[in-house]
C-alpha cells in the first residue's frame, strides 16, 4: 500500500496501520500501545477503516527507537531507556509519578503491583496459585543442596514453573499479567517454610513471613514485611532491571525474563547487599559498639554495608520509612540502636546516610531472620517490577537492547597461533 498523499488543506502525511507498524518494525497492536501510552497520536478519517498517524511523528518515534538500541543516550553519557514506571529524583522516588513511600503506607505489595501492571487499584486483591505450579516448583526446590541460597531457590522455582505453563510463550499484555499473578505467589510458596504451622492464604507478606522467621507474626511486623515488599517493587533500571529488560527485548518469556533478574540480582553489590549489613549489625550488637566494628571493616579495605546510595545524596527514602515503622517495634529497639551507632561511627570518616539494605537487616535481626532473608524479601518484590519492565519493553521494538561494542584489541590481521 502506498503512502497516503496529503490532502489539500492537510499538509501532513499519513500512514496506515500497517505502513507505521513497518516503518517502526513493530507488530500492529504495538502500535495502539505506543498511542495508550502517549508516544504516537492517531485519527480516524471520515469513512475510513482504520486509524491513521502523522508520518512525521512516526519517523520521529522511529530514530529515537533506534538511537536507544544502538545503546546511545543522546547526551553521549550512559545508556538511556525510555521508562513510565519509576521517576528518581531529589532524595524521592514515584511510580508513575507517585510518591512511593506513601503508596506503600497506604496499599498492600499486591495492590501496588497490580496498579502498576494495570493501571487499576484493585483494594483487597491477592495472588494466588494453581496447586500443580506450586508442586512442580516445590519439588524443584526441594531437590537443591541445604546450602543453597534463596536467590538460587526462587531461579529454579521460576524455572520449574515456566515448564507447567504451555502458554508461556504467548506475550500478550493479557496472558503475561496471567503468568505474573500466578508465577509471584508461586515463587514464595516454593521456599521452604520456618514454622511447622504456617497457612498458605492470605496477604503474600503473611506466607512469606512463614518462610523467613519461626517467631509467630504480629500485625506490626507484618506491616513492615508488606511495606518492604512495597517499596522495593521498583526503582529505575537497576542492574537485575537492565537484565530483565535485555531478556524481553529478545522476547524471552516473562519466566524467563525473570530468572535473567535473579541471576543478576545475587551479587554481592545488589540484592545480597542487606545480608552483609545483617552480619554487620551482629557484630556490633554482639561488641556492644559500633566503633570496633567500622573499625575492622575499613582495616579490611571493605566499604561498609548498608550506607550510601549512588542515586540518594541524602538520606534512602526507602530507609526512612522502614526505620519509621521500625520504632513502633519494640523488639527492634537494639538493632535499630546498633543502625544508629555505625551510621554515627562511619560520619566520622566518610559521612554517609543509612539505605534500605541497613533498614532491612534491623528488621531481619530483630525478627529473628536469617542473614539472608533480606535478599529474599528484595527478590520477590523486585519480581512484580521486572514484570511491569517486561510488560513495557514487549511493547518496544524487538532486539532494540542491542548496544555494540566498542573494540579495542589487535588489529587484524593477525598471524594464527601456533
Amino acid at each position: 500500500m502506498r503512502d497516503q498523499e496529503p490532502a489539500p488543506g492537510h499538509p501532513e502525511r499519513r500512514l496506515s496501520t500497517k505502513e507505521t507498524a513497518e516503518l517502526l518494525g513493530v507488530k500492529p497492536d504495538t502500535v495502539y500501545a505506543y498511542v495508550s501510552r502517549g508516544q504516537l497520536s492517531s485519527r480516524r478519517e471520515p469513512g475510513g477503516r482504520g486509524s491513521t498517524f502523522d508520518a512525521k511523528e512516526v519517523e520521529a518515534l522511529a530514530r529515537r527507537n533506534r538511537r536507544e538500541s544502538s545503546g546511545s543516550s543522546g547526551s553521549g553519557g550512559e545508556l538511556s531507556v525510555r521508562t513510565r514506571i519509576t521517576l528518581i529524583e531529589k532524595d524521592r522516588y514515584y511510580f508513575r509519578g507517585v510518591d512511593a513511600t506513601e503508596l506503600a503506607a497506604r496499599h498492600s505489595y499486591e495492590e501496588i503491583a497490580e496498579w502498576l501492571w494495570t493501571g487499576e487499584l484493585r483494594s483487597g486483591i491477592t495472588f494466588t496459585a494453581p496447586k500443580a505450579a506450586v508442586a512442580i516448583a516445590r519439588r524443584a526446590v526441594d531437590a537443591l543442596p541445604e546450602h543453597a541460597g534463596p536467590t538460587d531457590r526462587l531461579r529454579v522455582a521460576a524455572i520449574a514453573a515456566a515448564t507447567a505453563d504451555p502458554l508461556r510463550f504467548d506475550l500478550s499484555e493479557d496472558a503475561v499479567l496471567g503468568t505474573a499473578r500466578i508465577l509471584i505467589p508461586t515463587l514464595v510458596a516454593a521456599l521452604p517454610p520456618v514454622r511447622r504451622t504456617h497457612r498458605d492464604e492470605g496477604p503474600l507478606a503473611h506466607r512469606l513471613w512463614a518462610r523467613l522467621s519461626g517467631r509467630p507474626a504480629d500485625d506490626a511486623s507484618l506491616r513492615v514485611l508488606d511495606t518492604a515488599l512495597g517499596l522495593l517493587v521498583d526503582h529505575d533500571l537497576a542492574a537485575s532491571t537492565l537484565a530483565v529488560r535485555v531478556a524481553a527485548s529478545a522476547r524471552a518469556h516473562a519466566y524467563a525474563a525473570v530468572s535473567s533478574g535473579l541471576g543478576v540480582l545475587e551479587g554481592p553489590l545488589h540484592g545480597a547487599a542487606s545480608g552483609l549489613a545483617h552480619r554487620l549489625l551482629l557484630d556490633v550488637l554482639d561488641q556492644g559498639t559500633a566503633a570496633p566494628v567500622v573499625a575492622d571493616e575499613l582495616r579490611s579495605g571493605r566499604r561498609i554495608p548498608g550506607l550510601g546510595h549512588r542515586l540518594y545524596p541524602g538520606e534512602d527514602p526507602r530507609a526512612r520509612a522502614l526505620f519509621a515503622l521500625l520504632e513502633e517495634i519494640p523488639g527492634a529497639a537494639s538493632a535499630l540502636a546498633a543502625a544508629r551507632d555505625i551510621v554515627a561511627t562511619t560520619a566520622r570518616h566518610t559521612p554517609l546516610h543509612a539505605n534500605v539494605d541497613l533498614a532491612l537487616a534491623v528488621f531481619t535481626v530483630s525478627s529473628g531472620m536469617p542473614s539472608t532473608a533480606g535478599e529474599t524479601v528484595f527478590a520477590v518484590a523486585r519480581t512484580a517490577g521486572w514484570i511491569a519492565h517486561a510488560l513495557e519493553e514487549y511493547g518496544e521494538r524487538p532486539l532494540r537492547m542491542r548496544p555494540s561494542g566498542h573494540y579495542v584489541g589487535p588489529r587484524p590481521p593477525q598471524p594464527l597461533p601456533e
